[in-house]
């Protein structure tokens, strides 16, 4: 079992940086034994992947439309997994949510919401003109 709590989010400009952070606690099995991802969802649309992050080798997949603007990371000594975004635009406001996939033979990270196992409540991001 996993819990996930995201922070971070907030208000800022377009151009504006942030970075969020998903703590987690596990039971039974050690964090850095999941895959991670970032998914966002806007008011009316569906739910997209953002970025992900392998333990094993701790690579990483990223959305097209985020790629060279956010960075995903790991602590797994900390049990946190971090999502640097820069360059901040409109288009970037959500609700951010951190997921753990618990199916670490993956060759790769999966961007399905429907193949990750646990959630966080989320954190709102909000961008402005």
């Amino acid at each position: 079992q996993v819990q996930l709590v995201e922070s971070g989010g907030g208000l800022v400009q377009a151009g504006d940086s942030l970075r969020l952070s998903c703590a987690a606690s596990a039971s039974g099995r050690t964090f850095g034994t999941y895959i991670m991802g970032w998914f966002r969802q806007a008011p009316g649309k569906e739910r997209e992947f953002v970025a992900g992050i392998r333990w094993s080798d701790m690579s990483t997949v990223y959305a097209d439309s985020v790629k060279g603007r956010f960075t995903i990371s790991r602590d797994n000594a900390k049990n946190t997994v971090y999502l640097q975004m820069n360059s901040l635009k409109p288009e970037d406001t959500a609700v951010y949510y951190c997921a753990a996939d618990s199916r670490t033979w993956r060759p790769r990270v999966d961007i399905r919401p429907s193949e990750y196992d646990y959630w966080g409540q989320g954190t709102q991001v909000t961008v402005s003109s």
